[in-house]
């Protein structure tokens, strides 16, 4: 029996590579919306982020996902981020 591997991506805030399934996802569609991707599977552009505050609040401090989407960020996707992390 294969050992399938597990699909691994880095955090943009701590930048520690993790198991897909760890870490959440956001995505820039190809309307220019910014979005939370709970099944990990929409289309568009994806970065990911641990699901910790911590993570979340350098990121909002450094504006890297403004810098990687080339968009600015409403405060109240990260607010949605914020919630997403806290009810994991």
């Amino acid at each position: 029996m294969l050992n399938k591997k597990k699909p691994v991506r880095t955090c943009m805030a701590c930048n520690q590579q993790k198991e897909k399934q760890e870490l959440l996802r956001i995505i820039k569609t190809k309307e220019g919306l910014i979005e939370v991707d709970l099944t990990g599977k929409k289309n568009g552009r994806g970065a990911y982020i641990c699901k910790n505050i911590e993570c979340l609040d350098k990121i909002i401090k450094s504006k890297r996902l403004e810098r990687i989407f080339e968009k600015n960020i409403d405060q109240e996707l990260y607010e949605n981020i914020r919630g997403v992390i806290i009810g994991k």
